[in-house]
């Protein structure tokens, strides 16, 4: 009985400590920013409302209406970049997404992973595959994503941040908001 219950706790205290473990933040917004632009000296932030035809296309995209109501965006000569939250199974993974001036996505980041299963879309070898794509159709990628066996939440998380991030782009460039 003694050692059942030392096994038990030993089971939830390394139950509990991988949950505390399970949030990751690999690079932060600044830093991404930097990055993207090339430079130290940023753009300033514009605001995209997610209202109206916005909102109801970025609900179809995701499958759930976005958690916030305006979206925070850098450009900077036609070059825009998105910092996006989307749940993979439970919790937010937060990505930064760099669209170019032909509409190609330049670059996918992971920045925080905070799930205790799928964080393997964070390395090059799953990103890698988001660089050129564009947007087909309304809201659909041209191109083909494989995913990861035991990673299919965060895959599809992802897929859903490189859509939303070309359609807002897209909107961007076409209308006031």
């Amino acid at each position: 009985m003694k050692r059942l219950l030392i096994f038990s706790h030993i089971v939830l205290f390394s139950f509990f400590l991988s949950l505390l473990q399970a949030e990751e933040i690999y690079i932060s917004q600044e830093n991404y920013l930097k990055k993207a632009f090339a430079q130290d000296i940023l753009p300033k932030p514009s605001v995209i409302w997610i209202k109206s035809d916005i909102k109801k296309t970025v609900t179809e995209i995701l499958g759930h209406p976005y958690h916030q109501l305006r979206l925070k965006y850098w450009e900077k000569a036609g070059k825009t970049v998105w910092i996006l939250n989307e749940i993979g199974k439970e919790k937010y993974i937060t990505t930064g997404i760099t669209i170019n001036t032909q509409a190609q996505i330049e670059d996918v980041t992971v920045l925080a992973f905070r799930e205790s299963r799928g964080w393997e879309v964070k390395h090059d070898f799953f990103t890698q595959q988001f660089i050129n794509i564009m947007k087909q159709n309304d809201t659909q990628l041209n191109q083909q994503i494989d995913g990861i066996t035991g990673a299919t939440l965060s895959v599809n998380a992802l897929k859903a941040q490189t859509r939303m991030a070309l359609y807002l782009h897209e909107k961007t460039r076409t209308s006031s908001h």
